[in-house]
This record gives structure tokens, C-alpha cells and sequence, in this order.
């Protein structure tokens, strides 16, 4: 009656782990953990009964599990009583418990004998097994699988009976009829098979969703009036992935009927189902169903015919942590799985954790529509396992008293004799000499703590922390070992790291990557150099494309932004260029220099004309002797004529002086006619 789990990545896998109850008055409750291991509790003093790790238990975990019946294993007992190794001790001890893995095999596994029985693989499954089913009386075992097929074992010769294809998608759950004639299959629609000839009897509408549970609600039809064939007029429960509506469906004697006749509703995706039969038409069918949310919703119900309206529990029951102060609020623990007594007016629910659950049976009360469990669970993290396993004794110690335990791998000092100090020691005591003081024996051992680099100590330890970093999620220690900026330690510690935390030390880099970019300069580095050392490891990897395709298109979006980033570069290297050059010439200071020409723009036309002339006559004239004679009368010329006009006009004396103090008086035109 277990719902079939597993720790899968797919979205459509069925969610928890796989469990169940042990047939006989639910004394053992078996459990398959996400870490491999079996583990099979006591549910009367919640004490570990045994534990068992497959040889495979990380590449083939444990998909699902189921308890041999009660009647099939009281027929195999007076048989095994021959051997004194498999002699039942008590008369409530079950045998034989059935585990699928996830690479197709199955495992039969004693818990009497605590270890495994058989291993049916020839001729078996090449995918996942989704669920396992004993048959009551011939002692055959059903599996369905992944690979779309359903097959029968023979339990005795661990061989396949019978293979058929069930689905044309993978099948997910299977369930025998009460009468073992009939066998019910569902991938996403639920088929009826006549197991004599593996033909279909009846199809049904099923889930939009993989089937997780099927199971038959009545042994009887609820007209007992007419005969009864073994399978029409009964009904069956289905419940799927992501679904909250548990559908019951009825096997009409005609076959144009496919729908649901009735459902139950819930508040979050069932994750174990448990029911008690109905006999009679009278009696009404009790159905404990825990969701993912960790809530158990109790139903009872008589079933006779359609319903059309979803029915709601009768009662809910969760379980809470007490709050401890006024500041602390009680805190929800998940309920894991839940099965009725043999009274069927009480509950063993199992809560917590998968790996050290507690296991309690509660007293049902139908008054109350909802019951709250406040338990305290903190001081039941510790396994309680038998006494007479574990024999060590911790001797008692004084609080003074200091102890030397090894230290972690690489971190230890390499002691070397010295000869000449030992010989002089030697020496010393043949003498008869004074004793040997500590600090003479302490430098006779070259303890070679101190030439050891700190680097060799780094590089030792390095991988150590960053793959108990990775393992335990430790934020703190991640950081130490991830901050380094040494480009050789980075290469040493990813060249020593283990294969199996190169995919997690990826992921852990892409986390960080997102982040800050300071950080993300120092994860460029650890990534370099992980790609590059482990490239053919990460080459062999068959899924190695969606593990690393968060980092794929991070790399894609930061380099897509790369070219318009140069051309932005570029263009602020010119803009930058050109500013700090007109700033240079701004603060540059000219030379002196003393212009040639001033040019007035108050004269007149001829007067410019004039000078202009004169200019070009002073540049062609030659310095001898003449000329400069007759240049110096033009010039006394000139200035008696300027100081005439200054006497007329006060205006034109500012800029005769102008002109002397230039030395580029010009010559009238009047006086060169004169001298002409």
C-alpha cells in the first residue's frame, strides 16, 4: 500500500520516499532513504530494527518496495525450518521484502536472515522500476518500469514468468485483484488485464498525470443479489502526480462506462495511501491519505454508486512542535506516512525525519474535524539502536588531562633523526655524564615542521575544506578557500580535488558568478582552471549539457554584451583623448614674439596701401650707406609734417607715436613726391 517515491529529478516523479508497513498487524515499518540504505524500524518501541546497504545503492537507489503477503509466507515457513539459519524465531517475523532500484533490477532482500535473498535481473527491465506486486497465493511477483513494459517473476527461480508491453509510455503502478485473477496497470490511463491470457478487460479514463497508487477499495460488489464473477461491481482507487483529487472508479459488466464515479479531494499531492476493505455493502470504506504538506486526511465513506460533488475529509490531522517562549512560534513536522491497526479505530503515523523517524499510534476520534499533535521532537535526533551492537566503553577522563588525536591527512610533521646530535647524546650517556635535559632530546629530532612552506600546507588542506565546503553546504568555509587570489594554489587544489565534487564545485562557481562582480573575477579564475584540468572527466559525463546549462547562458548573456561594451570603449577613448588634449593647449604659454604690422582700422584705405608698400620697399632696399641716409631725412620729414597735423587735429597725434614708437613710421605720399 506504499505510494512509490524516490529522490528523482523528474518533475513527474512521485513524491516522497518509498515505505511501507509490514503485513502482519503493521509491525515493521520498512523504509528506502534518499542516501540508498534500508532501513526497517520497530513500530511498537520505534527502535531500528535493521539496516541494509545495497552494494549499488548510489547508481541504483531504491525506487520503491513491497512487504511479501502474510499467506504467502506462512506456507514458505514450515520449509525453511530445515535450516537452522533460517528458522523463524517468532511466529509475527516477516521474510521476504521486495526493492526496485533505478536500474531496472530487483532485489529480494530477508529480513529474517538480515541480508539479501535473491537478485531477479535476466530477462528483466532496462529502465526504473516504478512499482512491485506480490500475488497472494502462487508466490509470483509483479513489476512494471520506465521501459513501457510489465513483467512476472518467478519468485523460486528468480526468472522472468511472462513480459508484455503494458502502455506506450512508461507504466507507474500496478494492483492484483482480491481474487488474484485480475491486474490493474496505469501509466497516465488506467488498464484491467486478465492475467491467465494478458489481454485488457476493461480501459479506464485515468489522470492527465503518472498514476503514483492503485488500489481495490471492496472484495464485494455492492448488489449481492446477483452472481458474482470476482471483479465486476468492484471498486478501485487511483491517485496521481500533482494531482489532489483521488478518483474512484466502479468495473461495470459493460464496457462504455470509463469515467470516475466518485472522488476525494485533499489539500496537496498524496504521497502514501492507506485504506480498510469493505466486506459488505454496509460497511464503509476508511481511507488515511498523507500529503507532500504533511497533513493526513481521514475519509469514510460507503460506496454505492455515482457522486458527482468532490467529498472532503472528515478529519484532518497535523502535527506541531511545542513553542518554547513567548518569542517562539510551534513549527510544523511532516507527517511521512500512516496506516490503520488491525482495529481499525486507531493510526501509526510515522513523522520526522526519513532517517530517524518516530512512530506513534493514535487513537482516532470521528468528533473531531481536525486534530493538532503537539510533540517535541528535538531530543530524538540520536538513533536508538540496539545496546548489544555497540559495546565501546568511553573511559573516563580528567579535565586536565590533555589528549593527542590525529590530525587531518597531510598536516602531520615528519620526524628525521639527526645522526650527529644523537651520537653526541649517545656519547653523553656512556660517559656517565650529566642526564639529558628535554630541550638537548627536542633538538636531537629535526622536526620538520618549520620548512615546510605554507603553500604544501594549503595545498594539502585546501581540497579537504572545499570538498567538506561543498558537502555540507558551508557557507563560511567556502569562502575561505574560494577568496584566495594565488593562481597556483587555485591549480593545485582543483587538480587534487575528488571527480565526484567536480559538478557541485561548477554549481557552487555559477552561484557565484551571479553575484557581485569582485567575486566574480576570483570564480573566473577557479573556473578556468577547473575546465581546463578536468575536461576529459566533464567530457564522459552523459547529462553534463543540463547541469551546466545555468552556466552556459550566463557565459552567453555576459559575452553577448561584450562587442557593444568595445565599441563604447572606444568611442570614450576618443572623446577622452580629445578633451585632454584642448585642455593642454589651453594652459600652454605662447613665446614672446614683436609683431611686425599693426593694422589699424581707423585709417584710411590709402594710408593701409601705403604702408603695405612701404614694407615691401623696406624688405627689397639695401643696408649701404646711401639709403640709409636718405631714410633718415624721410623720417625727419615725416615727423615734422606729423606735428603739424597734431596741432589741427588731436586725434591723428596718438597715432603718430604709435607709429614712432613702432619704428614703422610711414612716408607720406606728399614728401615722396617732393624727394621725387
Amino acid at each position: 500500500m506504499a505510494a512509490g517515491g524516490g529522490g528523482s529529478c523528474d518533475p513527474l516523479a512521485p513524491a516522497g520516499v518509498p515505505c511501507a508497513f509490514s503485513p502482519h498487524s503493521q509491525a515493521y515499518f520498512a523504509l528506502a532513504s534518499t542516501d540508498g540504505h534500508l532501513r526497517v524500524w520497530e513500530t511498537a518501541n520505534n527502535r531500528l530494527h535493521q539496516e541494509y546497504v545495497p552494494s549499488a545503492h548510489l547508481s541504483g537507489t531504491c525506487t520503491c518496495l513491497a512487504w511479501a503477503p502474510a499467506r504467502l509466507q506462512a506456507k514458505e515457513s514450515p520449509q525453511r525450518k530445515k535450516r537452522k539459519s533460517e528458522a523463524v524465531g517468532t511466529s509475527n517475523q516477516t521474510d521476504l521484502l521486495a526493492l526496485g532500484t533505478a536500474v531496472g533490477s530487483i532485489l529480494l532482500y530477508s529480513t529474517v536472515k538480515g541480508e539479501l535473498h535473491s537478485k531477479l535481473i535476466s530477462g528483466g527491465h532496462d529502465n526504473r522500476v516504478n512499482c512491485i506486486q506480490w500475488h497472494q497465493d502462487s508466490g509470483c511477483l509483479y513489476s512494471c518500469s520506465d521501459d513501457k513494459h510489465i513483467v512476472e517473476w518467478n519468485v523460486q527461480t528468480c526468472k522472468v514468468k511472462c513480459k508484455w508491453k503494458g502502455d506506450n509510455s512508461s507504466v507507474s503502478s500496478l494492483c492484483i485483484s482480491p481474487d488474484g485473477k485480475m491486474l490493474l496497470s496505469a501509466g497516465r490511463t488506467i488498464k484491467l488485464w486478465v492475467l491467465e491470457t494478458k489481454e485488457i478487460y476493461r480501459h479506464f479514463t485515468g489522470h492527465a498525470t503518472p498514476v503514483s497508487s492503485l488500489m481495490f477499495t471492496t472484495i464485494r460488489p455492492p448488489n449481492e443479489s446477483q452472481p458474482f464473477d470476482g471483479i465486476t461491481g468492484l471498486y478501485f482507487l487511483s491517485g496521481a502526480v500533482h494531482d489532489r483529487l483521488l478518483n474512484v472508479w466502479q468495473v461495470r459488466s459493460e464496457n462504455k462506462e470509463k469515467s470516475a464515479v466518485m472522488s476525494f479531494t485533499v489539500t496537496d499531492e498524496p504521497v502514501y495511501i492507506d485504506l480498510t476493505l469493505s466486506e459488505n455493502k454496509e460497511e464503509p470504506v476508511k481511507l488515511a491519505v498523507v500529503c507532500r504538506d504533511g497533513q493526513v486526511h481521514l475519509f469514510e465513506h460507503i460506496l454505492n454508486g455515482y457522486c458527482k460533488k468532490p467529498l472532503t475529509s472528515n478529519c484532518t490531522i497535523q502535527i506541531a512542535t511545542p513553542g518554547k517562549g513567548k518569542k517562539s512560534t510551534p513549527k510544523p513536522i511532516p507527517i511521512l506516512a500512516a496506516g490503520f491497526c488491525s482495529d481499525k479505530m486507531s493510526l501509526l503515523l510515522v513523522y520526522g525525519s526519513w532517517f530517524q523517524p518516530t512512530i506513534e499510534r493514535v487513537a482516532l476520534n470521528s468528533r473531531e474535524p481536525h486534530m493538532c499533535l503537539v510533540r517535541d521532537i528535538s531530543n530524538c535526533w540520536a538513533p536508538k539502536v540496539e545496546t548489544a551492537i555497540t559495546k565501546v566503553r568511553t573511559p573516563v577522563m580528567n579535565s586536565e588531562a590533555k589528549v593527542l588525536v590525529p590530525g587531518i591527512p597531510g598536516h602531520h610533521a615528519a620526524i628525521k633523526p639527526a645522526p650527529p646530535q644523537t651520537e653526541q647524546v649517545e656519547s653523553k650517556r656512556k660517559s656517565g655524564g650529566n642526564e639529558v635535559s628535554i630541550e638537548e632530546r627536542l633538538g636531537a629530532m629535526d622536526i620538520d615542521t618549520h620548512k615546510k612552506g605554507k603553500e604544501d600546507l594549503q595545498t594539502n588542506s585546501f581540497p579537504v575544506l572545499l570538498t567538506q565546503g561543498l558537502e555540507s553546504n558551508d557557507f563560511e568555509m567556502l569562502n575561505k578557500v574560494l577568496q584566495t587570489r594565488n593562481v597556483n594554489l587555485i591549480k593545485k587544489t582543483v587538480l587534487r580535488m575528488p571527480l565526484h565534487t567536480i559538478i557541485p564545485l561548477l554549481q557552487e562557481l555559477t552561484k557565484r558568478l551571479q553575484g557581485h562582480p569582485n567575486s566574480a573575477v576570483l570564480m573566473v579564475q577557479w573556473l578556468k582552471c577547473v575546465l581546463t584540468v578536468h575536461a576529459s572527466y566533464l567530457s564522459t559525463l552523459p547529462d553534463l549539457v543540463p547541469q551546466l546549462g545555468t552556466l552556459y547562458q550566463l557565459m552567453e548573456s555576459r559575452v553577448k554584451t561584450f562587442q557593444k561594451l568595445s565599441h563604447l570603449h572606444g568611442k570614450l577613448i576618443l572623446l577622452i583623448t580629445q578633451v585632454t588634449a584642448s585642455e593642454k593647449t589651453k594652459g600652454a604659454t605662447s613665446p614672446g614674439q614683436k609683431a611686425k604690422l599693426v593694422y589699424e582700422e581707423e585709417s584710411s584705405e590709402e594710408e593701409s596701401d601705403d604702408e603695405i608698400a612701404d614694407k615691401d620697399s623696406e624688405d627689397n632696399w639695401n643696408e649701404d650707406e646711401e639709403s640709409e641716409s636718405e631714410k633718415d631725412e624721410d623720417v625727419e620729414e615725416e615727423d615734422e609734417d606729423a606735428e603739424g597735423k597734431d596741432e589741427e587735429n588731436g586725434e591723428d597725434r596718438d597715432t603718430a607715436s604709435e607709429k614712432e614708437l613702432n619704428g614703422d613710421s610711414d612716408l607720406d605720399p606728399e614728401n615722396e613726391s617732393e624727394e621725387e
